[in-house]
């Protein structure tokens, strides 16, 4: 089976690290999905601003000739621990394949683009390529009550976040906003936790500097990318 992407997706987060670890977990973050030329007919979107939701099908960034490995160690787990991967979402699989489910925001056809589409609540990382997009049916995909092991609620703890007021200034409301909510879920590995290590991730053309102190996030510095390079 041959797959080529229909589009690829466009948000804040042009790296890996500091971006949500599930779908839904930074509602406010706005994304951008751009066709490919011969996907942008726009009856091929007839119908789809009735749904709420989608998923995406995507594709993991290129995993050169690492192979794939049974079992692997989430680092949200700790690093520890070791499961199947098939129990877990980690990208060192088989087929590099991704599931996401995302919130239809808004339809637009444009001249250049054709058929846009706007979402928000992706955890996608920028430029990534979408491989199918398919309506999310609550009567059918969701299961709220359904066993989740190690990954279950208990794990999804918030933490509080302090952004200094000209940080804050940087950024749209709702840049702001996916900021906070990537922060509050701390996006370190799950086996990283000195206090006094200044973390870092791009976002929004930033390199978000914070640390971590008695389940408080400070953010510490807000570096133009051009100038962390």
């Amino acid at each position: 089976m041959n797959c080529k992407p229909i589009a690829h997706i466009y948000n804040d987060f042009p790296t890996k690290f500091g971006l949500p670890r599930q779908s839904g977990m930074a509602e406010h973050l706005i994304s951008k999905i751009i066709m490919e030329k011969e996907y942008q007919n726009p009856e091929a979107f007839r119908g789809i601003g009735e749904f709420e939701f989608l998923w995406l099908l995507w594709e993991f960034e290129p995993m050169g000739k690492r192979t794939w490995s049974p079992t692997v160690r989430p680092p949200k787990l700790g690093g520890n621990k070791r499961m199947g991967v098939f129990a877990t979402r980690s990208p060192n699989r088989p087929n590099p394949i991704g599931l996401t489910r995302v919130r239809l925001l808004g339809v637009e056809q444009t001249e250049s683009d054709g058929t846009v589409l706007t979402v928000s609540g992706a955890d996608l990382m920028s430029g990534t390529a979408i491989l199918d997009i398919k309506p999310y049916l609550p009567f059918a995909d969701s299961a709220p009550k359904a066993a989740a092991g190690d990954y279950g609620p208990d794990r999804q703890t918030k933490l509080a976040v302090e952004i200094p007021e000209e940080i804050q200034a940087l950024f749209s409301e709702k840049q702001l906003d996916a900021l906070r909510e990537v922060l509050e879920y701390d996006p370190r590995p799950g086996y990283q936790n000195d206090p006094e290590r200044i973390y870092g991730f791009a976002y929004g053309g930033y390199n978000i500097k914070f640390r971590i102190s008695d389940d408080v996030v400070t953010v510490t510095e807000a570096v133009p990318l051009e100038a962390s390079e």
